[in-house]
């Protein structure tokens, strides 16, 4: 299984990435996000299952929090989300 991390790009580039790797052979991807990237990675799904993959399976969905301790030694939580999709 490969995966695709979610950032600052536009989503449509995740959507393509998602899509290569289908193309490419893959069974499963596993997309992944933190912080303020949750909602995009949920539209992202949501485009590829509407529009792309019409019968595009959501395998699992897992959150969590990440701990990070800031320069001045504040200890930080950011939420994590990973969503395993296939392509049957």
């Amino acid at each position: 299984m490969d995966f695709v991390v979610v950032g600052l790009k536009p989503e449509m580039n995740y959507v393509v990435a998602c899509m290569t790797l289908f193309n490419a052979g893959m069974d499963q991807v596993m997309v992944r996000a933190r912080g303020r990237h949750i909602s995009k990675t949920v539209d992202i799904i949501n485009m590829l299952r509407s529009v792309f993959l019409k019968d595009l399976v959501v395998d699992g969905i897992e959150i969590g929090t990440d701990t990070h301790f800031s320069p001045e030694g504040k200890e930080l939580f950011v939420s994590t989300i990973e969503i395993r999709i296939s392509n049957p």
